[in-house]
């Protein structure tokens, strides 16, 4: 199996390839992937279609519970106000990501955010393809 910083990784690579912001995201449980999903908010029309939110919402369908209490939340931007407060309300424990947001609100950080350890070469990559991305939209 790939590892989950792969995975999110892949899932940011098909929202690049899909013309939308690239971010990947996975819900992990017990060491296991339960759910991932890509930005699809160009696509669909629909301004809450964040990857952090559509994962969440398939973990949440496929554990037949809102309360993910007992997973981890893994995403290669650190969440937007937004989906930090989808993450809160579904209880997850604990978020990781590969790479800061310039645009977050820090006096409403309401949970632990850590970055993914050892993945330097993947996280260049990945900063250089969302620089790519936002380069060629301006």
């Amino acid at each position: 199996m790939k590892s989950i910083v792969e995975e999110i990784l892949k899932e940011a690579n098909k929202a690049y390839k899909k013309g939308e912001i690239p971010v990947g995201c996975a819900v992990v449980r017990n060491g296991k992937l339960i759910s991932k999903a890509h930005n699809t908010k160009q696509r669909t029309h629909n301004c809450i279609n964040h990857a952090e939110i559509l994962a969440i919402t398939k973990a949440s369908k496929k554990q037949k519970d809102w309360r993910l209490d007992d997973c981890e939340l893994y995403v290669t931007l650190e969440p937007c106000d937004m989906c930090m407060e989808v993450i809160r309300q579904s209880r997850i424990k604990q978020v990781y990501y590969l790479l800061e947001s310039k645009f977050n609100n820090e006096k409403k950080k309401i949970i632990t955010k850590n970055k993914i350890n050892d993945v330097d070469k993947m996280c260049e990559n990945y900063k250089r393809q969302l620089s790519a991305f936002f380069a060629n939209k301006r």
